[in-house]
């Protein structure tokens, strides 16, 4: 049963009951009208509070309880002194309202702290935690994760933000023809994603309006969820990193799977361009490293043996720098 079912069906009960409420009979038409204008209003009220987050509603009547609470504590209080009674009423109503106010909307703010709410309880046994891992847009669109879920080396469950959808399905839409072809690939590897993976795999449907870059919510739903974040980024590993939050970051996992080269070993490389200094060339091995060869710019273009002296690590990768075999 969907959405829209939901609706005639209230609005035909609210109907029956207007028309049978009224009395005499003869104002039936009017009952009915009644609950039909209700019905409406009601409908239209809801769909205002689409954007309305489960775990805020659940925050403000966590506030909303614990106010009346403490009202009801305070109240009894003034009981004890010597108070008639029309105005222990009047100080019952406003301490009533100030502490339920002041509850809901202490509740709200600070809905990011309140992991006891049922939305956000996650059973689990103590020897075994459900690890959750959120997808970045970058890692979406780079495609590796694919072949990552494939190989079953990523056990965690896998979660897709509804923003980070909404994003990819920008993209998708851009006018710029290479975003349009990023956003549709990403779209593309979702939905292999969700082949390979099934259950797996989900949609996490909080939007958090109240932060506006999307990199910036990504954090903060890790923070909450307890999650990591799965990324090619490098600005949002390091962000998130500061912030306590676990990193995968795919290129830092690629790069551990490169073979090790250590100085003195040999390989065959094919020189493509020039190098930064005099009189270098670069080529590149299969994985795209990139292999700088000394006093070889003549040789661009061929398939040189070369010696590797040294090996460079830096934030994007490896590098060698080699000589020519003599």
């Amino acid at each position: 049963m969907n959405l829209l079912a939901i609706r005639i069906l209230f609005m035909v009960a609210s109907i029956i009951i207007g028309y049978q409420t009224l009395e005499p009979k003869d104002l039936g038409l009017l009952g009915a009208l009644i609950g039909i204008m209700a019905s409406g209003i009601l409908i239209l009220v809801e769909m205002g509070m689409r954007r309305v987050s489960m775990r805020g509603l659940s925050s403000t009547v966590f506030g909303l309880i614990l106010g009346l609470i403490m009202a009801k504590l305070v109240t009894d209080a003034f009981i004890l002194a010597p108070i008639s009674s029309a105005s222990l009423s009047v100080i019952r109503v406003i301490l009533t309202l100030i502490f339920c106010y002041l509850g809901m909307v202490i509740g709200l703010r600070g809905k990011d702290e309140f992991n006891i709410i049922i939305p956000y309880v996650r059973l689990r046994r103590q020897d075994q935690s459900a690890e959750l891992t959120l997808l970045d847009t970058s890692v979406v669109i780079d495609g590796r994760i694919l072949d990552i879920c494939k190989t079953k080396f990523l056990e965690s469950r896998i979660i897709i933000p509804k923003f980070i959808l909404n994003e990819l399905q920008q993209v998708a839409d851009s006018t710029d023809p290479i975003k349009r072809q990023r956003g549709r690939r990403g779209l593309e590897i979702l939905h292999a994603l969700q082949k390979e993976m099934g259950q797996d795999i989900m949609l996490h449907e909080e939007e958090l309006p109240d932060v506006p870059e999307v990199d910036a919510k990504l954090v903060k739903l890790a923070k909450i969820l307890e999650a990591k974040i799965l990324t090619v980024d490098f600005n949002l590993n390091r962000v998130a990193s500061l912030q306590g939050i676990k990193v995968l970051n795919i290129n830092e996992l690629a790069n551990a799977l490169k073979p090790l080269v250590f100085p003195g070993e040999e390989m065959q490389i094919k020189l493509l361009k020039e190098g930064k200094e005099h009189n270098q060339a670069v080529g590149y091995l299969d994985d795209g490293t990139m292999v700088v060869v000394e006093d070889a710019r003549r040789l661009i273009g061929q398939e040189v043996k070369v010696v590797v002296t040294s090996v460079l690590q830096t934030q994007a990768g490896r590098m060698f720098f080699t000589k020519i075999e003599k």
